[in-house]
């Protein structure tokens, strides 16, 4: 019965979270669009990305603000109610604890509020923050969640399933760096055709859900859960065509956060894996740079590669669908392989 009541308990807040996020909308795209708050089309260097985008200008951005408030918001709340002002009921919703979930939310926070000044900037000025600017923040704040696992947690290993453990020492930290700055930065060049990064980051938090349920991280499940039925309520006027973007603010912040949630599975093996499409799309950004770089040529039309599609012919609308068919069944492989040896 304990194990249905925690059933219960994680669909419920995924439930609550959509729920919440559909009914902030009105307010939040009411706000954007009163103080035109939209998306900047970049010209010059980019004449396939700016034909085919265009007619996007104006769109607002900052949708991401749905996401991850609605998330802050239910587990702020429901703690409130459960440690301060001591209902009982409560005790049962609330899903904010120190061992679980309290490193992932703070991260949250912290990479949001960054991603918003940037999103904020980026309306004013038209470019935002430099890129040294973006990637030293992001290195302080994946430097500080390194150090937490490995000298509070005492993490140090690196599962590969069916083969064990390997004890990484020190090399733990850069590593840590790496994968979280990879990851933010991946779901930041998915975030570019309406609904694509939305629903593959979705499916991603939906796997690592349930990851961490056969792991008994229960508290962990219903986050990724509130993130997952959040990002649902955000589709739904983020699919094409898009009534608004996501922005740094939520791209960047729910990036660092999936890499985080990989770390506390131990499952940063399959994260690969499960976001394929997110190494997909930064993978061409490298191709295509370093293409330019050593052969002075470029191999796709335009990137991300959803951009080369699109120039291709295909209509966005089949890039972003087919794109999340392929999230979904890499996500179920990633999971099962992530079972082996379990």
């Amino acid at each position: 019965m304990e194990l249905t009541a925690t059933i219960i308990k994680i669909f419920s807040l995924a439930a609550m979270s959509f729920i919440l996020a559909i009914l902030l909308t009105p307010l939040w795209t009411d706000f954007l669009y009163k103080h035109k708050i939209g998306k900047t089309i970049r010209t010059g260097k980019t004449p396939v990305f700016t034909g085919l985008h265009a007619h996007k200008a104006g769109t607002p951005t900052m949708g991401g603000v749905l996401i991850w408030f609605t998330t802050l918001a239910l587990a702020g709340g429901f703690w409130f109610l459960d440690r301060v002002a001591h209902i009982d009921y409560f005790h049962y919703l609330n899903f904010l604890t120190r061992a679980q979930t309290l490193l992932p939310l703070g991260v949250l926070l912290l990479t949001a509020l960054m991603g918003l000044l940037d999103d904020y900037l980026g309306i004013k000025s038209f470019r935002g923050l430099r890129m040294r600017y973006r990637l030293m923040f992001y290195s302080i704040i994946a430097l500080l969640g390194a150090y937490w696992f490995y000298y509070k947690l005492g993490f140090d290993v690196f599962r590969i399933p069916g083969m064990g453990n390997y004890n990484l020492g020190l090399w733990y930290i850069p590593f840590f760096i790496f994968v979280v700055i990879a990851t933010s930065f991946s779901v930041n060049e998915t975030d570019g055709l309406d609904g694509l990064a939305g629903g593959v980051l979705a499916v991603c938090f939906f796997a690592y859900g349930v990851i961490a349920f056969f792991q008994g991280r229960y508290e962990l499940t219903a986050m990724t859960g509130v993130l997952g039925g959040s990002l649902l309520a955000f589709l739904w006027f983020n699919i094409y065509p898009a009534r608004f973007f996501m922005g740094d603010t939520g791209a960047m912040s729910l990036g660092t956060v999936l890499a985080v949630i990989a770390f506390y599975t131990n499952s940063v093996f399959v994260l690969p894996i499960i976001g394929f499409i997110l190494v997909l799309e930064s993978g061409s950004v490298i191709v295509q740079i370093s293409s330019r770089i050593i052969f002075h040529r470029k191999i796709f039309l335009s990137t991300p590669i959803h951009h080369h599609l699109e120039a291709l012919g295909w209509p966005e609308t089949k890039v972003t669908m087919r794109f999340w068919i392929i999230s979904a069944m890499a996500a179920v492989v990633g999971v099962a392989i992530n079972l082996i040896g379990r």
